[in-house]
C-alpha cells in the first residue's frame, strides 16, 4: 500500500471535544492539570544504511544501531518545553513493540518524560492499530494532548495521528511547525504546500510533528541517571482490549535499484529522441 499524504492536507479540523465513540469526555481549562501523552517509536538510526536481508522477508536488523524515530524526538522535546513553560504536569512517554523498545522509553525518560508505557507485542502493528492503542490509552489516562511524529522513517506512513483524531472525534494539527497555548487552546501553525496555515485547537488535541518544530535536545548525564528510576509500565494490547491483529502481508523487500551512469549526447534532437524512445517521458 503507498503511504498517503495529500489527502491529510485537506481534512477538515473537528471544532468540538466530544467523543464520537462514547467515551466520557475530558475537560481542560486554564489551571487544570493535563498529562501529553508522546509516541515514541523504535526505528533503525536515521544515519545507518538500511540492508535487505538475504532471502528478502525484511530488513536486517542484525547489529544495527536503534534509535527514536527522528520525528519522535521533535515530539518529546517540545512536550519538554510545554512542560517546562508550566502548560503540562505530566509527560507519558508511550511505544508499541518489543521489549528492547524500553530502551528508547529509558531515553525519553532522560530526556525529561516522567514514565513511560509500553505496550509489548512482537508483531508488526498496522497504522491503524496504532492508532486503536493510543485512543485507549488516552481514555485510561485522561490525556490532554496527543503528540506524535508525522511519520516514522522506516514505514513512511503518515497515517496514525489522523486516524487518532479521527477515533477520538479531536481536533488535530498535523505537520505543526509552531503550538502556542492561548486562553486554554492551542495554536498550531502548520506547513502546507502553499506555505503556513494556523489553527486554534480546543483541548484535548492531537498534534504531529514537523522538522522546522524545534531542535532536539541531548540528555545529560545526570538526567540519564535519573532516568533509571522512572517507572515504565509493561501491558499488552489485550489489556487495553485492542485488537491489534495484522490485515496485511508482507510479500518481499527489496532494496531500490542503483540508478545507472548518465550519458553524453552530441545534439537537442538527440536529446529528445532519447526521452522519447527510450526514457518515454515525452
Amino acid at each position: 500500500l503507498a503511504p498517503f499524504f495529500w489527502a491529510d492536507l485537506y481534512l477538515p479540523v473537528v471544532a468540538t471535544n466530544n467523543c464520537k465513540t462514547g467515551v466520557a469526555q475530558h475537560s481542560i481549562r486554564n489551571g487544570d492539570s493535563m498529562k501529553i501523552l508522546v509516541g515514541i517509536k523504535r526505528v533503525v538510526d536515521a544515519n545507518v544504511k538500511v540492508r535487505v536481508k538475504s532471502d528478502g522477508t525484511g530488513v536486517d536488523l542484525a547489529n544495527a544501531k536503534m534509535a527514536i524515530n527522528p520525528f519522535c524526538e521533535i515530539a518529546i522535546e517540545e512536550a519538554i518545553r510545554m512542560k517546562e513553560a508550566g502548560s503540562a504536569d505530566e509527560i507519558i512517554a508511550v511505544s508499541i513493540g518489543p521489549k528492547v523498545c524500553q530502551e528508547q522509553i529509558r531515553t525519553a525518560l532522560a530526556l525529561g518524560a516522567d514514565r513511560g508505557i509500553l505496550v509489548e507485542t512482537d508483531q508488526q502493528v498496522e497504522p491503524l492499530a496504532v492508532a486503536k492503542v493510543f485512543k485507549a490509552l488516552v481514555d485510561k489516562e485522561e490525556a490532554g494532548l496527543v503528540i506524535l511524529g508525522k511519520l516514522s522513517i522506516d514505514t513512511d506512513n503518515n497515517q496514525v495521528g489522523q486516524m487518532l483524531a479521527a477515533l477520538c472525534g479531536f481536533p488535530q494539527g498535523t505537520f505543526a511547525a509552531n503550538v502556542e497555548f492561548k486562553d486554554g487552546k492551542v495554536e498550531v501553525t502548520r506547513e502546507i504546500d502553499g506555505g503556513e496555515q494556523t489553527l486554534l485547537l480546543a483541548l484535548p488535541a492531537v498534534i504531529t510533528t514537523d522538522l522546522r518544530l524545534n531542535e532536539p535536545r541531548y540528555a545529560s548525564l545526570p538526567n540519564i541517571m535519573k532516568s533509571k528510576k522512572k517507572p515504565i509500565d509493561v501491558i499488552t494490547a489485550d489489556d487495553l482490549g485492542v485488537n491489534i491483529s495484522s490485515n496485511l502481508k508482507t510479500l518481499s523487500v527489496a532494496a531500490p535499484a542503483e540508478r545507472s551512469a548518465g550519458i553524453i549526447v552530441e545534439s537537442v534532437e538527440e536529446l529528445v529522441n532519447k526521452l522519447r524512445t527510450e526514457a518515454k517521458v515525452i
